[in-house]
């Protein structure tokens, strides 16, 4: 019973790190088509105050690439 619990606990915070590591690989690969880098991106998001999280810019970049190019244009 403790094993399992503990493997549960383990599982549940591994899983937050598994998917931000998947959005950063997403938006990176989509950065990098629009002519920029994730990191360049990310700091400039930060510089222009645009809240948008990791999340959101990956479901941005692949369901609607357009509107990820456009902020990716409006914070160069």
């Amino acid at each position: 019973w403790m094993k399992a619990g503990l493997n549960a606990f383990i599982g549940r915070r591994k899983k937050k790190r598994d998917f931000r590591r998947l959005w950063t690989v997403r938006i990176n690969i989509a950065a990098r088509l629009n002519g920029t880098t994730y990191s360049k991106l990310i700091n400039s998001l930060y510089l222009k105050k645009v809240n948008l999280d990791r999340k959101a810019l990956s479901n941005l970049a692949i369901s609607n690439p357009e509107v990820f190019s456009n902020v990716v244009k409006f914070v160069k």
